[in-house]
């Protein structure tokens, strides 16, 4: 599997990351431990949690696992876990202050058993916590040993900048990464996050790649999912009712082209959607989640899938994001562009109609 550099560090992560979401939930522990296995012998190293995750159960898992394997095996793995949300109704168990993130940060490497983590994630903003006082948190635990680097999760643009451009201004390290909803269904991060994002040389780790399930090809427009599936589980994070995708002609329209593409290369669609939004510009390691072996085998197939140009901008045409008015919109757009005559749009927000940005199409 081909690897690529987190942000601006010095270690590589696997194109491919392993989420771990429903571990101990929809997928029991052994069948967990054979899917992290499989996905270390298949060249992958990046293997993500959070502190919430079936309510730390999935973090014990991990940790188990960790425990049973080798330190040659377990030595190439890049740990990633998250901290932000609580369990309890105490308005102080949740948040970025350092009081709640130093108690959940010990719970999360009791959990897990180790002694450090190398990305330790902040699961969402929390803006009434001083920017400040997280980012000297996140330092001190740097410096005590716990973490590795950070990252970012759920930020839009501006609050990514705030934390890049604080912690600049302090002299400590900057996120490492953001993790973002972000798929063929899911392409509003490109209007200002993603810009943030690659200016400041934070890589992006798209959560639910797959649209949970959708852009797997499994259900049908009109249709009504089947129990075991995601979208019709009763704990699925995505309801089939939502208007974000069931009830999108565009989202249809999408995924009707992804199962088309996939028959043409003889792949599946899960591979097609994976290795789409894995080469998209600051992506370095889209995080799919597997329940069983199978799903796994499927979705490691796309690190070997290469499309090619037509296959790229049919589906970059087809699942563009349409933005209302100002100041998304082409006039917008076209206010903030400077022309320097050499054809390459300015950087920041997509230009309309801007055929060279590296976001493609918009």
């Amino acid at each position: 599997m081909k690897h690529t550099k987190l942000g601006n560090t010095g270690i590589a992560i696997s194109k491919l990351g392993l989420g771990t979401m429903y571990f101990g939930d929809e997928t029991s522990q052994e069948e967990a431990f054979a899917i992290m296995d499989g996905y270390v012998e298949a060249g992958g190293n990046l293997i993500d949690t959070a502190n919430v995750y079936v309510g730390g159960v999935a973090e014990q898992i991990v940790g188990r696992w960790f425990a049973a394997r080798s330190k040659d095996v377990t030595d190439r793995v890049i740990l990633a876990t998250k901290g932000r949300s609580g369990r309890s109704e105490d308005p102080n168990a949740m948040g970025l202050s350092r009081r709640h993130l130093h108690r959940a940060l010990d719970a999360s490497l009791k959990r897990l058993g180790v002694e450090i983590v190398d990305l330790y994630q902040l699961h969402a903003s929390d803006m009434h916590t001083p920017v400040e006082e997280t980012l000297a948190f996140l330092d001190e635990a740097v410096r005590a040993g716990k973490i590795h680097y950070f990252g970012l999760s759920n930020f839009t643009g501006w609050q990514l900048q705030l934390f890049a451009s604080t912690a600049k201004a302090m002299g400590i390290q900057i996120p490492a990464s953001l993790q973002q909803q972000y798929s063929l269904l899911s392409r509003e991060n490109e209007w200002e996050v993603i810009p943030a994002a690659l200016y400041n040389n934070v890589s992006i780790l798209p959560w639910s790649p797959l649209a949970g399930g959708f852009l797997a090809g499994k259900y049908q427009r009109g249709g009504k999912p089947a129990a075991k599936t995601r979208a019709g589980s009763d704990k699925a994070l995505y309801q089939w009712t939502s208007e974000e995708y069931a009830d999108s002609d565009r989202n249809w329209a999408t995924i009707d082209t992804v199962v088309r593409i996939a028959k043409e290369y003889g792949a599946t669609p899960s591979q097609v959607a994976l290795s789409w939004i894995g080469n998209r510009p600051g992506v370095a390691a889209p995080i799919f989640g597997a329940r069983t072996l199978e799903q796994l085998t499927d979705n490691l197939g796309s690190a070997d899938l290469i499309l090619d140009e037509t296959a790229t901008v049919t589906l970059e045409e087809v699942s563009r994001p349409v933005p209302g008015g100002y100041p998304y919109g082409a006039f917008g757009a076209g206010q903030r562009n400077r022309d320097l005559k050499d054809g390459v749009p300015a950087p920041g927000l997509p230009v309309a109609g801007g055929s060279q940005h590296p976001l493609g199409r918009i």
